[in-house]
C-alpha cells in the first residue's frame, strides 16, 4: 500500500484547513478520502442543498417510485460524516466569492440570511453541473420543472402525488428525459418527448438510436424528434408547449431535460481559467490555475483518451476518480487522472444500452478514417433458455485498429460486454486483439465464442482482406441496372417475411449448387438474417473467384433501422435464423 505523508502548507504551524463546495461525487469522494489520508486535517465541506452525497442517478426512479424511500437516495448525511470522518457539512451554504489572494471563500447562509467569511489552506470545488433553461418564453411556469437536486425530485414527485397529472411534455432526449419519461409512463401518465435532433441520446449513432426510438413508442409514448421548442403557456389547467413547425401540445406539465453545463461561474468570478462550454481548466492532478485550488466532476475539462480532444464528462463515476485524486496529491501524493472515455449504461423499460469511447460520428469529427462493424451475437449460449439477441457496433481506426468505441442495445449481458470493450479501450487494445481475450463461459452466460470475441474475429477478417463488407446506409445507392447483384441468402420463409427490394433469394444452404446463377463478372452483395450467413456465402463466393460483400448487421438490423423496428428478443443457433 502507497505511503501518504502530509506536505500540505500550514498556517502558523496549525493543521491544515481544506474546504470542499459541493458535496456529491466528487466532493464526498475527496472528503472522505482526505479523512483517510490525514486524521488532523480540518475538512469543512459546504453544499447550497440540503443534501450530500446523494444518488442523482437515482432521482428519476424515486419520482417514478421504484426507491419508495427518500432515504435510500442520500448515501451520506451531514451526520454521518461528521460521526464516521469528522468531516463538516454545512448545508443550505452557497459559497458566492473566492478571494484567491487571501484565501478566503464568502459564504451565504440561506437558512438565515446571513454571509461570512471562512480561510483555506486548500480549496476543492466540485460545483457540478446546472440544467440549461434555454431563454424562451414561459419557463417561469410552476408547471415547468427541472431535475437536478434531491429538491427537485420531491417537487416533481409531490407534484404527481398531489394532482394527479393525466400527461406531461418532456423537452431533451438524454439519460434524464428517458429515465423520467420510463417512470411517468410506468406510471400512468400520457408522455411525449420532444427532441431537438433526429435521434434520442446524442452519445449514439442515429442506427444504434433507432432501437430507443421503436422502444419508446413500442410503450406507447409520443416521439417527436427533430422538433424545436420556441415556448411555453400557462393555461387554466396545464400548460402549452409551442413548436417551431409543429402543432402545440397541452399537458398538465413539463420537465425540461435538454441537458447540462458546467457550473463554474464561481470560478470564472474569481479567475480561474476555463474551458470548452465554461468548463474549468485543470491538469492532469486536477489543479486549477490558480495554486492550491483544485476542481473535480461534472464542471472541469478533461482530455478524452481516445480523441484526445478537450470534453466535459458528465458521469458520477469520473467525479468520483478526480475527488480521489485531488485528495492524494494534497495529502502528499503524486496521482494523476488518466482515462476519460465516458462509459455509459441505461435501463430503458426492459432494454439496455450502453455505450463506451467514441461512437462512429464523433470518431469521423475527431478525424478518425474509422470503419466499423455490426454483429447481433446472442447474450449467452443459444441452446440454453432464454437467450436474448443483443445488437453491438465497434469502431476502430482503419490503418492502426485503434479500438475507438462500442455501442450496444439489448436485454441481457449488455452491461459486462461494455465494460470488456471499456477495459480493452483504456488499455490501449487494438480492435483485432479483442478476439485473444480469454473470458469466462458457461452456457447460462455466454458462448464459447464470446460476442466480444466475435467482434475481434470480424474486424481481424477485415484486417486480412478476408472479409469485405456494405453497410445499411449504402444500400439504397447500390445499382439497380444489373451492374452487380444483390443477393439473399436466407431461407424462403424469411426472404418472403420482408427483403430488400432488387436482391435475389438463393438460401445459403443450396448456394453451391445454384453458383453458376450468379454473374462472377459482377461484385456480389450478400445479405442474410444477422450477418453470420452472408458471411459464410461471401467466403464461398470470393473462395470461387467472385467480388463478394457481406451486409454488416443483416437484414434485422436493416430492418430495425430503416424502420424503426423492435429489436427481436429471441435468438436461435448461429446460422439457424428464422
Amino acid at each position: 500500500m502507497e505511503e501518504y505523508h502530509l506536505i500540505g502548507e500550514r498556517l502558523k504551524d496549525n493543521f491544515m484547513k481544506i474546504v470542499i463546495v459541493g458535496g456529491v461525487a466528487g466532493g464526498a469522494s475527496a472528503a472522505a478520502r482526505l479523512r483517510r489520508l490525514d486524521e488532523n486535517a480540518q475538512i469543512i465541506l459546504f453544499e447550497r442543498s440540503g443534501f450530500v452525497s446523494y444518488a442523482n442517478c437515482g432521482l428519476p426512479y424515486y419520482i417514478g417510485g421504484v426507491i419508495s424511500n427518500k432515504a435510500e437516495l442520500t448515501l451520506q448525511t451531514p451526520e454521518s460524516l461528521w460521526n464516521r470522518f469528522r468531516i463538516e457539512v454545512r448545508t443550505h451554504q452557497e459559497v458566492t466569492h473566492i478571494n484567491t489572494q487571501d484565501k478566503m471563500v464568502t459564504v451565504h447562509d440561506l437558512d438565515n440570511e446571513k454571509v461570512y467569511e471562512e480561510s483555506y489552506d486548500k480549496l476543492i470545488l466540485s460545483p457540478g453541473a446546472k440544467p440549461i433553461i434555454p431563454n424562451l418564453s414561459g419557463t417561469d411556469s410552476r408547471r415547468l420543472f427541472t431535475l437536478r437536486t434531491v429538491e427537485d425530485s420531491y417537487r416533481i414527485r409531490d407534484y404527481v402525488t398531489e394532482n394527479n397529472p393525466q400527461s406531461v411534455v418532456i423537452v431533451g432526449g438524454g439519460f434524464i428525459g428517458l429515465e423520467v419519461a420510463e417512470n411517468l409512463n410506468d406510471m400512468g401518465i400520457r408522455v411525449t418527448i420532444v427532441q431537438r435532433s433526429d435521434q434520442l441520446l446524442d452519445i449514439l449513432d442515429y442506427d444504434m438510436a433507432t432501437f430507443t426510438h421503436s422502444k419508446i413508442r413500442q410503450k406507447g409514448i409520443s416521439l417527436k424528434l427533430g422538433s424545436n421548442v420556441i415556448g411555453f403557456t400557462d393555461e387554466a389547467n396545464g400548460i402549452t408547449t409551442h413548436l417551431e413547425n409543429d402543432s402545440d401540445i397541452k399537458s398538465d406539465f413539463v420537465l425540461m431535460a435538454v441537458g447540462v453545463l458546467p457550473d463554474s461561474s464561481l470560478a470564472k468570478a474569481a479567475g480561474l481559467q476555463l474551458g470548452i462550454k465554461g468548463s474549468i481548466l485543470v491538469n492532469d492532478k486536477m489543479e486549477t490555475s490558480v495554486q492550491d485550488i483544485y476542481a473535480v466532476g461534472d464542471a472541469v475539462q478533461v482530455i478524452h483518451s481516445v480523441s484526445g480532444q478537450n470534453a466535459v464528462i458528465s458521469l458520477a463515476g469520473p467525479a468520483n476518480k478526480q475527488g480521489r485524486i485531488v485528495a492524494d496529491n494534497i495529502c502528499g501524493g503524486d496521482s494523476h487522472y488518466k482515462v476519460s472515455i465516458g462509459s455509459s449504461v441505461i435501463k430503458l423499460f426492459d432494454m439496455t444500452i450502453a455505450s463506451t469511447g467514441l461512437s462512429e460520428k464523433a470518431a469521423i469529427a475527431s478525424g478518425f478514417d474509422c470503419d466499423r462493424i455490426v454483429l447481433s451475437p446472442a447474450s449467452h449460449a443459444s441452446y440454453y433458455p432464454n437467450s436474448k439477441v443483443m445488437t453491438m457496433k465497434v469502431v476502430f481506426e482503419k490503418e492502426t485498429l485503434k479500438l475507438l468505441g462500442a455501442q450496444i442495445v439489448g436485454y441481457d449481458g449488455v452491461d459486462k460486454r461494455i465494460d470488456v470493450l471499456a477495459t480493452a479501450i483504456a488499455f490501449g487494445a487494438k480492435a483485432n486483439q479483442l478476439k485473444d481475450l480469454d473470458l469466462a463461459y458457461a452456457p447460462p452466460y455466454s458462448s464459447a465464442k464470446d460476442p466480444v470475441n466475435m467482434a475481434g474475429f470480424m474486424i481481424d477478417n477485415i484486417a486480412r482482406g478476408v472479409l469485405k463488407q456494405f453497410h445499411w446506409n449504402e444500400v439504397d445507392g447500390l445499382p439497380s441496372d444489373g451492374r452487380v447483384t444483390l443477393l439473399d441468402t436466407r431461407t424462403p420463409s424469411e426472404y418472403a417475411r420482408g427483403h430488400v427490394n432488387g436482391f435475389i433469394n438463393i438460401p445459403l444452404d443450396v448456394l453451391r449448387e445454384n453458383i453458376q446463377k450468379i454473374d462472377k463478372s459482377k461484385p456480389v452483395y450478400v445479405m442474410c438474417q444477422s450477418g453470420l450467413r452472408s458471411y459464410i456465402a461471401s467466403r464461398i463466393l470470393n473462395l470461387q473467384g467472385f467480388d463478394a460483400y457481406n451486409f454488416s448487421g443483416g437484414y434485422r438490423f436493416y430492418s430495425a433501422v430503416t424502420n424503426e423496428q423492435a429489436l427481436c428478443k429471441g435468438t436461435y443457433p448461429c446460422g439457424m435464423d428464422r
